[in-house]
């Protein structure tokens, strides 16, 4: 803000100009879709964090791809770990996948957070997207949206030696591992939907819709952003009645 000089020699501030606030306002139109956005309270003690578009990890997309980029998420969670107040972390997941070893890195250091956490998925949350959304203490999905268990496959050069094979196999395991410990499916439905044939058109593996992801116990239970957060406020809750009874 620009400061005036008055004919009496006082400073006053100089209001902004009208064709200013005017262009404001329709670049917000034209970007958001609105003149004015909703806030969350400064004293909110929920962090949402949505994981998008492509999950890109050591090679970066083209620029017209929308992506996650894993370096910027996985300080977010740090931020969030060490912040005395967020009590709790909302993930909103519409991913196509991506690569696997950002996308596990992301699942675990969920995984690993001392805060209560729920995921919901919305649209999609396929490939290495189904580690991230199993990874939170209680996960939904839109009765709507899909999950594609595939196998892990490799883009780029390839060498054609049994070592190479070795490796994607273990890499898969390492996938199929964090997908039973931080949900209800079994190993061997898992594998059943991952290597099913006949299910997608150029590829093998399956498209698991909403009460499906559910029945087969890969997700908790189908709903929407508001029993997400009612379910969040029930798990922060319960660990601020935890940490009363630990202080007691």
């Amino acid at each position: 803000m620009r400061l005036n000089r008055t004919e009496n020699g006082e400073e006053q501030e100089e209001q902004p100009a009208k064709q200013d606030v005017k262009d404001n306002l329709v670049n917000k139109i034209q970007q958001l879709g609105e003149t004015t956005l909703p806030q969350m309270g400064q004293d909110s003690n929920i962090h949402c964090l949505t994981i998008i578009g492509q999950i890109e990890g050591h090679i970066q997309l083209p620029p017209q791809n929308k992506t996650t980029k894993y370096e910027h998420v996985i300080p977010q969670i740090v931020a969030i770990e060490q912040n005395p107040k967020i009590e709790g972390l909302l993930i909103i997941l519409n991913t196509v996948g991506g690569d696997v070893e950002a996308g596990l890195a992301i699942a675990e250091m969920l995984a690993s957070l001392s805060k209560p956490t729920v995921s919901i998925v919305l649209g999609g949350g396929h490939s290495i997207g189904v580690p991230i959304a199993v990874s939170c203490n209680y996960s939904y999905i839109a009765e709507t949206a899909t999950m594609t268990i595939h196998p892990v496959r490799l883009t780029g050069l390839v060498i054609g030696v049994p070592q190479t094979f070795e490796y994607l196999d273990k890499m898969q395991d390492r996938v199929i591992n964090f997908v039973m410990n931080h949900s209800n499916i079994s190993e061997d439905k898992f594998k059943e939907l991952m290597f099913s044939k006949g299910n997608l058109t150029r590829d093998i593996g399956t498209n698991v819709v909403g009460k499906d992801a559910v029945k087969y116990g890969l997700i908790d239970e189908t709903g929407g952003v508001g029993q997400a957060i009612k379910k969040l406020n029930e798990l922060i809750e319960e660990t601020r009645s935890s940490d009363e009874r630990m202080v007691q």
